[in-house]
Formats: C-alpha cells, structure tokens, sequence
C-alpha cells in the first residue's frame, strides 16, 4: 500500500482561500482524469466538502507523488501553486488512513462530531467508482473509513459533542437563545435543493417554523423537497416550492434564509438583501451613523510657560491631565520651535531627577526633534486625546441569513448591513473554534486508532495473497502433472487406485504448504512484512506475471463486490 493524500482544509488554510479553491463537479472529475493519467497514479478519488479539498491516490512514489498531486491541485482549483503549497498538508501510508478515519469520525470537521461528512465520503466513492479511477485500495479504504465513522457514532457519544453545520449555523444566528424558540412562527426560504438544503429544511421544519419556501435552478428538486416536508409525518409545516427568480420576492417575507447552491457566483449581493428589508427597518438604524453632538469632548489643557525650575510647562494644568507624559509628544503640542528647545533642555537637565535621566534622555532626543519640525513648518499640529465613540446599538435583525455554499452565496457586504444578521462558513469557523468537545473524542480517537491498525494489517496480508495463491496453482500444475507421468507409466491402472494416489499426493502438497503460507500470511501482516511475498516468489521461482494476474483478478472481485451499499 503507497497511500497518499495531499489537501487543504478549514484547519490549514483561511476560508477565503478554500473559496476560491473550490471544485465544482465538473472540475472534480477532470481531477480525477488527470490524477491516473499521470506517473505516479494508479487510483485516485477527491472528496470535496464545503471546508476541505483532498485528493487521495495510490501512488508508486512518494515524493513525486506529492509533486504531481499538488500541481493537479493547483491546476483544477485556479490558485496558483506557490500560493496553494503553504496551505497543503499530506498524509502518507497509514497516516493517510488515519486522517480519513478521523475525518469519517467528524474528528476533523468544523462542528466535531457532524455526521454530514459521511455522505460527503459515500459520494466521493461513487466518482471514483463512476470514473474507474477507484481501484482495490481505495475502495476498501473509503469503505472501510464509512465503517468505522459508523462505528464511532453507535458505539461513543460523539453525536453530543457535535452536530451538524446547519444546526450550529442556526445556534449562532439565535444567539444563545434555543433555536426552537428562537424558530417558532418564522417564515423560512431555503435555496438549494441538495442534501445540505435538504438537511437545513428539514432542521427548520423540526424548529418549528411556520412555513418553509424553497427555491431552486431545477423545479422538479424544490418540489420533490417541498412535497417531503409538507407529508413528513413529524412535522407539521407548509412548504411549497419557487423558481430561482422569485428569491428577491420571497426574501421580502422571509424571516430567515439559507442558502447552500453550487454556483460560481453570488447569489444574493448586497443590494439585493438591503431591497429586502428596506421598510422593515428604521430609516434611522444605518450602521456607521453616530450621534456626535451629546459625546462630551475632552481637550488638552491649554500649554504655557511654567515657572519651575525653569520649565517651559504650565506643570500644574499638564499633570492634571490623566494619561499625558509632561516630557511626552502630547504634552508640548502647539509649541513654537524656541519653546521645544528650552523644554528639550529642560528635561535633559539637572532640574530632572538622576535616578530618571537614562528614561527621560529618548524624550528629550524626541523633542529636539519635533523642534526640528517646528523650525521647518511653523508649529507642531494641536493633538487631542481620543474622543469618546457614541455607540448606537444595532437593531434587532428582521432578516436572519445563514450561507452554508463554498463558494459563498451571500455577497459578504451584507455584515455591514442594519436588520440583517449573516452566519457564513467563514465566522461558524471562528466560532467553532471556541466550541467544548466532548469526553467521548478519546473514546473514538481510540477507535480510528485500532482501526487503522486493523486496515494496515489486512493490506499487508493482502498483499501477500496473490502470491500465496500463485504458488498453490503451481503446486497443483506439479501434482497434475506427475498424475499424467504417472498414467504414462503405468497405463493399466484402474480409476480408483489412481483417484487415491491423486488425492494422497494432493495431501502431501497441502501440508507441506500449509503450515509456511499461514505463517506468512501472518508475518506479512505486522509492520515491515511486506518483504515477504518478494521472499517467497524468489524462494519458489514463482512467475511474476502469474501473480500479477492473480493480483489484477482478486482486485476486479472485491471491486465488484465493494460497489454494493455501504
């Protein structure tokens, strides 16, 4: 086994990046195309999520390997290569089955624990079957990695440390409040009618919300939607199904959206949302507005010649003013040059303390300095402290917008907009970052790690099978063919007297080979036992070729047999 994965995720690699590093369905089957046309190649599959891009290939050279999946990478997403490869993280052999197990598991997901990505894998698997470019390898390691993401959710309590995108999605737009509260009596528009959409309509309708509109480019995916959540048997909420061009209507009634389409572009831009809740919001409630006139405005005192051992400062109005240094910038603000100087020599002088002269030596270099300036352009600008920010809060959104596409849907301009409340991928991956996990992600990390011990035992023992077999079939050619010498010999032997010599002889040969080819199998199994299937064709002067046909049939049958149900 050479596995190889080289990707980028939410956990290397900003949001804006992976935005721009999508692949469309399109573009993830030339992927693939490409992957085993080249060198180093043999199968290949990608699996492409919202907040991850992996390519995964059984390659016959590592560092090549990496060479050439990157480039691919680089080629198919449009992000050029020396600005993808800071990005990219690879995986080798059984680190490779590790990462795929724990991405299975939700262990490497934006929301641990979310059992989308298991569907996101069981489609990944498909291409590569559909494309023929899924070979014995990775079709048992993509389902043995749905296996054990199985595993992990009976089995552990995973499912409580996390949950799906769109349920942390719509936790973050209710801000802290239940969604089923927050939920109740909404109306909601879905856009999209793929499984993420498909999950968001059914979440919306489990809250409680009044009514569900979904929209969608195909007519006949919005309305098989709407159908199943209007005759859901748990639920109780009308939904009915728009074409695409009714989005800026129903936006208009809608109180919150989701949107998850796989288009290029945006979906809904700015202006569109702000179309949508104008009337709904007080003209006044325009963020960035600030009500100037009632902030109370602090000014410097006013600077002057002081009396105190010869200090050019007013000491008494300066000291007074909290957070100002009577040797710093602020304090000789509007002095004329002459002035500058005296204080420059003032506080570089024997009135300042010794114990503060080496501290006070670097503001009376500053000073001279800003002398310098005054000389040059008359006097030193007049500063003021910060003024207070009148802070208007925002109102209470009317509209609530949940982007949950990659790339995104919702123009993100639409932050900036007052009435409107947006949860994108970009800030649920920075709110989840701050998310507790929970105690059951030890009990599955230990799974994916037992797992991974298991799947790297049954290949190397695979491994060795074909030439395992190979040599049976050529110790039963030998058998036939002292049986045919010996009818040659002995030409009047009856049947029964030569099907016990055959089977005697056959006898002999499956105990010489039993006892060498289970110990083989076994030692071929633990870590560094690949050797020895080289060690046995060479031993038995087994032909290549007959084993790498072997090989290439035991392949084409667990293919077969792997495209069934997960």
């Amino acid at each position: 086994m050479s596995l190889l994965v080289v990707g980028l995720s939410h956990r290397s690699a900003p949001v804006s990046l992976l935005e721009r590093a999508t692949l469309n369905a399109d573009a993830q089957f030339k992927l693939l195309q490409d992957t085993v046309a080249a060198e180093p190649a043999a199968e290949a599959a990608v699996l492409a999520t919202c907040n991850r891009i992996e390519l995964y290939a059984d390659v016959d050279k590592f560092h090549a390997g990496v060479a050439e999946l990157s480039t691919l990478l680089a080629q198919h997403s449009g992000v050029g290569l020396d600005e993808l490869t800071r990005y990219l993280y690879v995986h080798y052999e059984d680190r490779a089955v590790h990462h795929l197990f724990s991405v299975a598991c939700g262990l490497d997901s934006m929301v641990v624990g979310e059992g989308q990505i298991l569907g996101q894998i069981k489609d990944s698997l498909a291409k590569a079957q559909e494309l023929h470019s899924a070979g014995r390898l990775l079709n048992e390691l993509f389902q043995q990695a749905l296996r054990v993401g199985k595993r992990a959710h009976s089995e552990t309590g995973i499912d409580r440390a996390g949950q799906s995108l769109v349920t942390f999605g719509l936790q973050q737009l209710s801000s802290g409040t239940a969604v089923e509260a927050w939920a109740k009596g909404k109306r909601a528009l879905v856009i999209g009618a793929g499984s993420m959409s498909s999950l968001a309509a059914a979440t919306l309708a489990r809250a409680g919300v009044a009514e569900i509109v979904v929209a969608n480019r195909t007519s006949d995916r919005a309305e098989r939607l709407a159908q199943i959540i209007t005759e859901s048997p748990e639920t109780d909420v009308s939904a009915r199904a728009v074409p695409m061009d009714s989005v800026p209507f129903e936006l208009t009634r809608a109180d919150v959206a989701v949107s998850c389409t796989g288009a290029t572009g945006l979906v809904l831009t700015a202006d569109a949302v702000a179309g949508a809740v104008e009337g709904r919001v007080s003209p006044d409630a325009t963020v960035g507005r600030t009500a100037v006139a009632d902030v109370v405005r602090e000014e410097l005192p006013p600077t002057s010649v002081g009396s105190e051992d010869g200090c050019p400062l007013d000491l008494s109005a300066v000291q007074g003013a909290s957070g100002f240094s009577v040797m710093g910038e602020a304090a000789v603000a509007g002095m004329d040059a002459a002035t500058l100087e005296q204080h420059a020599a003032w506080v570089g002088g024997s009135a300042v303390d010794r114990r503060e002269a080496a501290r006070s030596t670097p503001e009376a270099e500053l000073i001279t300095e800003l002398a310098t300036m005054a000389a040059t352009v008359g006097r030193i600008p007049e500063r003021r402290r910060p003024e207070p920010v009148a802070h208007i809060p925002r109102p209470a959104p009317v509209l609530s917008l949940l982007d949950l596409a990659m790339p995104r849907d919702v123009d993100a301009a639409v932050h900036r907009l007052a009435g409107v409340r947006l949860v994108d991928i970009e800030s649920l991956a920075e709110a989840s970052a701050d998310a507790p996990m929970a105690a059951d992600v030890d009990a599955v990390r230990r799974i994916v790690s037992d797992e991974v011990a298991a799947f790297g035992a049954a290949q190397r023992a695979a491994h060795i099978t074909p030439t395992v077999v190979a040599l049976r079939a050529m110790a039963a050619e030998v058998v036939a063919g002292e049986i045919a010498r010996l009818d040659g010999r002995l030409p009047g032997l009856d049947d029964k007297h030569r099907a016990e010599i055959t089977q005697t002889v056959r006898r002999v040969v499956d105990k010489l080979l039993h006892a060498p080819t289970v110990r083989v199998k076994q030692l071929a199994a633990e870590p560094g036992g690949a050797g020895y299937a080289d060690a046995l064709r060479t031993l038995f002067d087994l032909d290549q070729e007959t084993v790498a046909s072997v090989s290439r049939a035991v392949e084409d049958s667990e293919i077969s047999k792997n495209r069934g149900p997960a």
